[in-house]
């Protein structure tokens, strides 16, 4: 009989009820367990039948779809974002970042926010078609589009299928403002767009670097680039005057905090002349995510990494605040917002970024659409 499914309890996740695969299965992945969404009426549970040594399951693999968008460019009124608007070409985002925020998400396509999150991809094929409709739209009025608000437009999938570079593209010949957020340096294939851009005041990029130590980030985040390989991109962009931030997202309590300072020396180093950073956060189904991951991971550090989350969140695993979900509230948070500040103060590493361009903006002409006469 299948068993419906429970509210995300407070029970320890080694006791909940999810689909756990073997070491061998999940190689290269973030994740556990393939933990059922919260829309899901049935919870799947494995078990030993006593064959799983003589038939062990193939190690996943990556499964791309391909949905027709009807829109492409989101809106939000969020008081604590600095954008209005962005485009994901992609859901699911196979760097497998075990404390991605975005993970939830998938929920809504009837996957799990797990393992299904790195495995199994939606790829926007028209998504440059219709950002062309969408700003030749009459009263359209530009603000700067952000790129990897939710999954990253630069995960591995983008080298097939170029669906970010296509958005450059469109937003290059029309002189629309664009910014970046990514974890790969694949981002510099496209310095031949962004470089120009750039010089019109219409581009900047930031790169996440989380850590600078390698184990650390192939547990975190198996399929993104190395730490290093994020530092020299951010030095090819700012070589090619690309405005080039860091951002440390996300500082994890007693796992890569240590590193607040080092990962700021590194990045301005490397270039980078802006700086910021988010504390962990851990909505709805990531809170049992990160909780196995950890289990997995780092067993002995378990409850003091919990424990030191819980004081920046009033006592809970998140609150979804828009004055403080961003960098928590307490002493630990306060602590954290200081050592940042004070790092950046002293290596002229700047908080705000510098305002994009949008009197450059040109709508593109249809094909069939009636010429202004201004």
């Amino acid at each position: 009989m299948r068993k419906p499914v429970a509210r995300l309890s407070e029970e320890p996740v080694e006791t909940r009820n999810a689909t756990r695969l073997a070491d061998a299965n999940r190689h290269g992945r973030g994740t556990i367990s393939n933990l059922a969404g919260r829309y899901e009426a049935h919870v799947r549970e494995a078990f030993d039948d006593g064959w799983s040594e003589e038939e062990a399951a193939p190690p996943l693999r990556t499964e791309t779809s391909f949905e027709q968008a009807r829109t492409i460019i989101t809106r939000n009124q969020s008081p604590d974002i600095p954008f209005d608007r962005s485009i994901n070409p992609y859901r699911g985002c196979e760097h497998g970042c075990s404390y991605c925020f975005a993970r939830p998400s998938h929920a809504y396509l009837g996957l799990s926010p797990g393992l299904d999150f790195e495995t199994r991809l939606t790829a926007k094929p028209n998504a440059a078609e219709l950002l062309e409709r969408e700003l030749a739209r009459p009263g359209y009025q530009p603000k700067p589009i952000a790129l990897g608000t939710n999954t990253d437009p630069y995960q591995p999938i983008e080298r097939e299928h170029r669906i970010t570079r296509s958005i450059l593209q469109v937003l290059a010949r029309v002189g629309h403002p664009v910014t970046i957020v990514t974890k790969s340096a694949a981002v510099t294939r496209d310095i031949d767009i962004l470089a120009p851009m750039a010089a019109r005041g219409l581009a900047k990029v930031a790169l996440s670097v989380t850590t600078l130590d390698r184990k650390l980030a192939r547990a975190m985040e198996p399929r993104a680039p190395t730490p290093q390989k994020r530092l020299d991109a951010i030095r090819q962009l700012s070589q090619a005057d690309i405005p080039t931030a860091v951002i440390t997202a996300p500082i994890i309590p007693a796992i890569n905090d240590p590193e607040i300072e080092a990962l700021l020396e590194a990045a301005h180093e490397a270039g980078a002349r802006e700086a910021g950073y988010v504390l962990l956060r851990l909505p709805l189904e990531l809170r049992d995510l990160f909780r196995e991951w950890l289990l997995a991971h780092y067993p002995g550090k378990l409850r003091h990494v919990l424990s030191l989350i819980q004081s920046t969140r009033g006592g809970k695993d998140y609150v979804a605040d828009f004055e403080t979900r961003q960098t928590g509230t307490g002493f630990y948070a306060d602590l954290i917002a200081k050592r940042h500040k004070l790092a950046c103060e002293r290596l002229g590493l700047v908080r705000r970024h510098q305002r994009l361009r949008t009197d450059l903006f040109v709508p593109p002409q249809l094909p069939g659409q009636q010429l202004s006469l201004l």
